[in-house]
């Protein structure tokens, strides 16, 4: 992609029943402990229709340093999966460290040719920003396979886990808009107002780094956006000085709107009379920005996951606490691209 105008949107063609889906480590290595949750996840994947198959580096006990393999081992992989024609959307077993080694070795044409979904969030969040940066894919924010679909999902109650069943599927599968995404008592309004906007996002810190690289978004791709980040571990100090980075770079003096997951293990979040919560991080640096702000969603490390579908066009209404998906994340067989309203 070059220069500053809004990319051409690459909807990966829908899913049938049938189709195959693998499952690959795209950053973190699969640990011996995990099989079990690997496994419910397969359980998962083919409840909704699907053919579930394993890339060869998901192998228990393999890995290097903290990693499945070196970067090069995993893009190779990984574009090996996207050439292949029978492969009809790739989910990442889990997050991890490696993204950033081989964002330069991925074969961006094999996407452009054949667009796929790819699924994930933590480290998966450069690949979905970097590819939509690069092609234009919808980047699909969603749960990993082995803690997501094979863990956390196990831990919500039957209806929790019908209803994320259900939208996945659609996500996959549906040609026409979601709608509104199923709401909980989490949300909360931490500033009112309405909005539409193109969903960009991910993992916080993974957001900041990209923007360091030559595969960050263009600041014009930004305007009238709605943010959505989230964050797991180190302290609130970080998650500050992260929002801090974003205004000095510009990004929320050009957002529409803003959705905040859940926090995951964040030290120094939230004691009385010691330490600010999330909310007042947020609004803090926000200042008088006038924007609807929508916080603690269920996106991101806490999971279970929503989906969060990258470039697709969303409405936001923080007061009424909804966040509607207005397009479709896939294509009829027909189309292969359309363009970003």
């Amino acid at each position: 992609m070059t220069g500053s105008a809004l990319p051409q949107l690459l909807r990966p063609r829908a899913l049938r029943p049938g189709d195959l889906v693998v499952i690959a480590s795209l950053s973190g290595p699969l640990h011996a402990a995990d099989e079990p949750d690997l496994k419910q996840a397969v359980v998962v994947l083919e409840r909704m229709g699907f053919r579930v198959r394993r890339a060869p580096l998901l192998e228990a006990g393999r890995h290097r340093w903290w990693s499945a393999a070196r970067p090069a081992e995993i893009a190779e992989e990984f574009n090996g999966l996207l050439r292949d024609p029978e492969v009809r959307a790739i989910i990442a077993h889990d997050g991890g460290q490696t993204a950033l080694g081989y964002l330069d070795l991925i074969d961006v044409e094999a996407i452009t040719g054949d667009p796929k979904p790819i699924l994930g969030y933590s480290d998966i969040s450069l690949l979905h920003l970097v590819l939509y940066a690069r092609t234009g894919l919808v980047g699909f924010h969603t749960d990993v396979a082995t803690p997501g679909l094979g863990g956390h999902w196990q831990a919500a109650s039957a209806a929790r886990r019908a209803e994320l069943e259900k939208l996945y599927s659609t996500l996959l599968t549906g040609t026409e808009p979601i709608g509104a995404l199923p709401a909980t008592p989490s949300w909360e309004c931490w500033r009112a107002g309405r909005t539409e906007g193109r969903l960009i996002g991910g993992v916080i810190n993974r957001i900041v780094l990209v923007q360091a690289t030559r595969f960050a978004l263009p600041l014009e791709w930004f305007d009238g956006a709605v943010l959505f980040w989230e964050e797991t571990g180190g302290h609130a100090s970080h998650v500050w000085s992260y929002l801090q980075v974003l205004r000095h770079s510009g990004i929320l003096d050009r957002i529409a709107g803003m959705v905040v997951g859940i926090p995951y293990s964040i030290d120094g979040l939230g004691t009385p009379d010691v330490s600010p919560t999330l909310r007042e991080i947020v609004l803090d640096v926000l200042g008088d920005r006038d924007i609807p702000v929508l916080g603690n969603v269920e996106f991101g490390h806490a999971g279970p996951n929503l989906p969060m579908p990258v470039g697709i066009r969303v409405g936001l209404d923080a007061r009424q606490r909804t966040l509607s998906l207005l397009e479709p994340a896939v294509r009829r067989p027909h189309t292969m691209t359309e363009v970003v309203g």
